[in-house]
């Protein structure tokens, strides 16, 4: 059985719903995805650092659109483990762990990899946001899963997926 990891943050949870909320609760003013894409976070949106160091950040995330069923079939089927540095933000930890129980109920606790650097995990396929996590990735399949910060880049060796349709009909 492959073996798959993937990422939560802005690939099963909609972090960047939060970005915006609390971006437009700060500065009174709702700006437009148009703002932030092609920037890095941290540039897309300044103050980020305190909004992720927020309580209930990461617990109040909604979910990113038709993520659930999907999962749950791809567990079936693949040796399923979610992956998130979530060692860069200590506190997102029991957060996270919430969350995860509360949307995917089916996941158990062993299939759960929360770490500092995604460098360390071995699987066959790795599903992410991020290039530094799929950069040093050395599985067969990279699925690059579109969000603001890399939509005008080039995926390069990864494949990129827009949403979870998508990557149902690459591995289901």
């Amino acid at each position: 059985m492959k073996r798959i990891a993937i990422d939560m943050d802005g690939v099963l949870a909609d972090v960047y719903h939060q970005f915006f909320k609390m971006d437009e609760a700060e500065f009174g003013q709702r700006r437009k995805l148009q703002d932030v894409e092609g920037k890095p976070e941290r540039e897309g949106f300044p103050h980020i650092m305190e909004y992720v160091n927020t309580k209930g950040f990461f617990r109040t995330a909604p979910l990113i659109a038709g993520c659930v069923p999907i999962v749950k079939e791809i567990n079936q089927q693949y040796d399923l483990y979610i992956v998130s540095a979530a060692m860069e933000f200590p506190l997102s930890l029991p957060e996270k762990l919430e969350w995860l129980a509360e949307h995917f109920p089916f996941i158990t606790w062993q299939q759960i990899v929360f770490c500092g650097s995604k460098q360390i995990i071995r699987a066959d396929i790795m599903i992410d946001d991020h290039f530094r996590n799929l950069d040093s990735f050395t599985g067969d399949t990279s699925l690059l899963f579109s969000q603001p910060h890399n939509i005008q880049s080039d995926p390069g060796r990864h494949q990129r997926v827009n949403n979870w349709e998508e990557i149902s009909k690459i591995l289901l």
